[in-house]
């Protein structure tokens, strides 16, 4: 019996209890309330459980009533999701929004595009990768993610179409304990290549036998920036750092900016939006990075 339960019945049950009578539900629901009474005791003979009280002059919910009103509603609010969302889809939009992007994007960035996407296609839903180097791109040539941002990998493949979209301020960095933090001015090339660099790595292979931004001969290799950071801090190596994650530090002495032989005064990290060329965004897509390239 109780697979035969309509969303009907559902709807009119709830109804009934938000506007307090089975009279005012007929009007919402545009049925004459005879309709609405049989219906609800239809539905209570399929559940074997009695929903109203009718015992005075309006129908009151008894326990049970209660207990099942909050199923009701999560089954025709879920409903309501199904109904939009395959109406979405009918209508072009996608059904899941799936982004990969770079571990140097700032996350004010990030969160406010999420946010606008949130607002703006609530029946889409978010599904997010943070990754360095290859671990963007891959995803997004797999077709498991259909965007990616892209940045501490400057390579884009053949398969893949690319649109610029900010540029992120880089600092060399490193702990005031550590030997270069004395040097005065320039730190030199020769005198980088005695302290060890602390580089992020690459998990797939799509950069193998490649590297960006290492001078010096002696490299500890991090796949987590997060672990860079907290190496640096800790006087362990030298590195670049996007501005953003190290502001603070510099702010209040956590960490000091050098300057190194060979590299320019204002760095800057160019990222850039990446999808297949046989699958570009859709409307979620194209709205998500517009707000990206807001920044």
């Amino acid at each position: 019996m109780l697979d035969r339960i309509t969303l009907d019945q559902l709807r009119t049950f709830i109804a009934a209890v938000d506007e307090g009578s089975f009279s005012a539900a007929g009007r919402k629901l545009r049925r004459a309330q005879s309709v609405v009474s049989q219906t609800l005791a239809n539905l209570e003979a399929q559940l074997g459980v009695k929903l109203f009280d009718r015992s005075a002059r309006y129908p009151r919910l008894t326990e049970e009533g209660r207990s099942l009103l909050a199923d009701a509603r999560s089954v025709a609010d879920n409903i309501d999701g199904f109904q939009a969302r395959a109406r979405a889809m009918r209508e072009g939009l996608e059904a899941e929004l799936s982004v990969v992007v770079d571990v140097m994007l700032p996350m004010e960035a990030l969160t406010r595009a999420a946010t606008h996407s949130r607002k703006s296609y609530p029946h889409t839903p978010l599904r997010l990768y943070v990754e360095a180097l290859g671990g963007v791109i891959k995803p997004v040539l797999d077709r498991s993610c259909s965007i990616g941002i892209i940045g501490s990998l400057p390579l884009v493949p053949e398969d893949l179409q690319s649109e610029d979209l900010l540029d992120v301020s880089f600092m060399t960095v490193v702990s005031p304990s550590h030997p270069l933090a004395s040097t005065r001015g320039v730190v030199s090339a020769s005198a980088i290549a005695k302290q060890i660099q602390l580089v992020l790595t690459d998990r797939t292979a799509l950069t193998e036998g490649r590297n960006f931004g290492v001078l010096s001969p002696l490299t500890w290799r991090l796949a987590d920036l997060g672990a860079k950071h907290a190496f640096l801090k800790a006087g362990l190596g030298w590195g670049h750092m996007p501005l953003h994650m190290v502001k603070a530090d510099l702010d209040s002495g956590a960490l000091i900016k050098i300057r190194v032989e060979g590299t320019p005064r204002d760095m800057t990290l160019p990222m850039k939006v990446v999808f297949r060329k046989d699958a570009p965004p859709g409307p979620a897509g194209r709205a998500f990075i517009a707000q990206l390239k807001r920044m």
